[in-house]
């Protein structure tokens, strides 16, 4: 058995969720955050036979697309006098970031 952590942009979570769904797969949803933005996120639990982990991953991928965000950094103490803010950056975010773990015992009761 296998389980697949799935952390996904909040934007794809659902099409993820019933993507596994309309395949057969039960899937967990937990709310997260974290990564460079320290933005919200999905992440999600899909208890799986070792020989369906590609299948899950490929459902996956194919719902969670990468996608460009304008992001506006903070000025570290304030902006000096007579200086400019920080520009607004184009952040590449999105996509899924997956873990696949052998796990010894899996029961749904």
């Amino acid at each position: 058995m296998r389980l697949v952590l799935a952390i996904v942009h909040t934007k794809d979570a659902n099409g993820c969720v019933i993507a596994l769904n309309d395949a057969g797969f039960a899937c967990t949803r937990l709310g997260s955050s974290g990564g460079f933005l320290d933005r919200e996120n999905v992440t999600l639990l899909i208890g799986v036979e070792a020989a369906q982990v590609d299948t899950v991953i490929d459902l996956i991928r194919s719902r969670a697309k990468r996608r460009n965000e304008r992001f506006q950094a903070a000025a570290a103490a304030g902006p000096a006098p007579n200086t400019a803010a920080p520009h607004p950056v184009d952040v590449e975010v999105g996509g899924a970031t997956v873990f696949v773990l052998a796990i010894d015992r899996f029961e749904r009761l």
